[in-house]
């Protein structure tokens, strides 16, 4: 049954992801695929979500349950027979495929068999998909890892009456990361001849991500400003010339953030929870702060931090370069991450020449994370580019004012204090330079200066609405909208 763009029949929609909160996160990714499924079953849809089954994923404490009947994946020219597991432990279905030669592994990503991995995940779920008595009206395919599942839907499917009714929507999380593989997986994926190769697609090699994007009905991404940005060739990553020809089919739907889950009047792991009326409960978190990474306990000193990957797309270029600078300022920074070896050794050095000044911890600590966002003054995101940015907006939640390059969904979501007062809720800068940072962090300590007009601001911060509601509400267009172009 088609459902046009203007009926308000519930929709039927199938989320496909390599990552998904509770169950298995790495990045933003999981937080998106876990929150939205939700939001939009809040507005009276029916979503499910289909994931790899991955090893450290608990099945006892999920109540994952094997579903009946195994499926027959085509892998060329043979089969692999494969099982499905499901999960109600979050409300919305969940489906697994359980494949130990493909996910019985620690670490998934960055693994030389990764894009096999990632084909036979979609082959995997197409097959499931005829299996069961359930036909989506609409397939959400996320990032480069389900582009194969686009792909052969678009090419192989028109016989198929059930599949071929599907409309397909893809979100690119981030640009830069595109699975490119050899172009022998066409043909493990089922494909028989070799397709003629797309914009952006080097002979000999199969894109995922340009697949993605070339046989989706809509493409969108998590902000409007990245949408824009990735139309060109500075941020296009070798793709804006095929987006470009796509443009019409281009949007941009700003990310969401789930507003219990991050919530610091009820957050166990700061030392004082608090609200926007019990604001400057905020100084036993940063006292906390200071404490566990070793800096001197100076309240009224501000308090700059990062939770984030130390990666170049986080802006450690230009931190580093202005950070003599910025130690001439009567301030403290704290760093929470891990990634580059380089970045870790010149943070690490930084840290020793500014003791009591600079702390730093390289790993990921759920709790130590909150804490920052609930104790520091400012959250630093300097970022060459930003899909889309959860860290400002947990941050504007906590209180703790965001100092972003204005860039992507950073652009989208902070508006300069220091320009605009009435309408502020942070700091941002827009030139990817030293200066422009040191700029930024000086209006952002002349504001802090003013201890009432500090707090004004943070409750300004922490009355922002960045829930699911709004989002869903776009997304639920959005699929309207590929329905009709599905069709047409």
């Amino acid at each position: 049954m088609t459902v046009h763009s203007s009926s308000s029949q519930p929709l039927k929609i199938l989320f496909l992801a390599a990552e998904c909160a509770p169950f298995f996160k790495v990045g933003g990714l999981a937080d998106v695929v876990g929150s939205l499924p939700q939001a939009l079953r809040q507005l009276g849809h029916e979503v499910r979500v289909m994931l790899p089954r991955y090893r450290p994923i608990n099945g006892q404490h999920y109540g994952l349950k094997r579903i009946a009947d195994t499926i027959d994946v085509p892998t060329g020219t043979t089969f692999r027979t494969t099982e499905v597991v499901k999960s109600n432990y979050t409300g919305v279905p969940t489906y697994f495929i359980w494949d130990e030669r493909f996910f019985g592994r620690n670490q998934v990503y960055g693994q030389p068999d990764e894009a096999m991995a990632f084909v036979f995940f979609c082959r995997a779920a197409i097959e499931f998909l005829r299996a069961i008595d359930w036909t989506p009206d609409i397939i959400h395919c996320h990032d480069w890892h389900t582009g194969c599942a686009l792909m052969y839907l678009d090419l192989r499917c028109k016989r198929d009456p059930r599949l071929r009714s599907i409309a397909r929507v893809f979100t690119i999380h981030n640009l830069v990361y595109q699975g490119t593989s050899g172009d022998a997986l066409f043909r493990f994926a089922g494909l028989g001849e070799y397709p003629k190769h797309i914009t952006g697609e080097q002979p000999g090699t199969a894109n995922w991500m340009a697949r993605g994007i070339a046989h989706a009905d809509v493409i969108n991404t998590v902000s409007p400003t990245y949408a824009a940005e990735i139309l060109t060739p500075e941020v296009g990553a070798g793709l804006d010339t095929l987006l470009r020809s796509r443009r019409g089919r281009v949007s941009g739907i700003l990310n969401g953030i789930d507003r219990d889950e991050w919530n610091p009047s009820t957050d166990p792991a700061l030392a004082a929870r608090f609200d926007s009326q019990s604001i400057k409960r905020r100084a036993t978190n940063k006292k906390a702060v200071q404490e566990q990474l070793g800096l001197k306990r100076k309240p009224r000193l501000p308090l700059i931090g990062m939770v984030t990957r130390l990666v170049e797309q986080k802006g450690f270029d230009i931190i580093l370069a202005a950070a003599e600078r910025l130690m001439e300022r009567d301030m403290q920074l704290v760093v929470l991450g891990s990634g580059e070896p380089h970045y870790e050794a010149a943070l690490q050095e930084l840290h020793d020449r500014y003791p009591g000044r600079v702390g730093i911890e390289y790993n990921f600590n759920d709790p130590l994370a909150r804490l920052i966002y609930g104790g520091s003054d400012l959250f630093l995101m300097p970022s060459q580019f930003e899909p889309g940015g959860l860290g400002q907006m947990i941050a504007m939640r906590y209180g703790s004012l965001p100092l972003v390059r204005a860039t992507g969904g950073l652009a989208d979501t902070v508006t300069d204090a220091g320009r605009a007062s009435k309408h502020g809720n942070g700091f941002s800068f827009k030139p990817y330079l030293p200066q422009a940072l040191i700029g930024a962090v000086d209006r952002a300590l002349k504001v802090y200066a003013q201890p009432e007009r500090w707090i004004d601001l943070q409750q300004r911060a922490m009355a922002a609405d960045f829930s699911w509601s709004q989002s869903a509400e776009q997304y639920v267009a959005l699929y309207r909208k590929a329905l009709v172009v599905h069709t047409k």
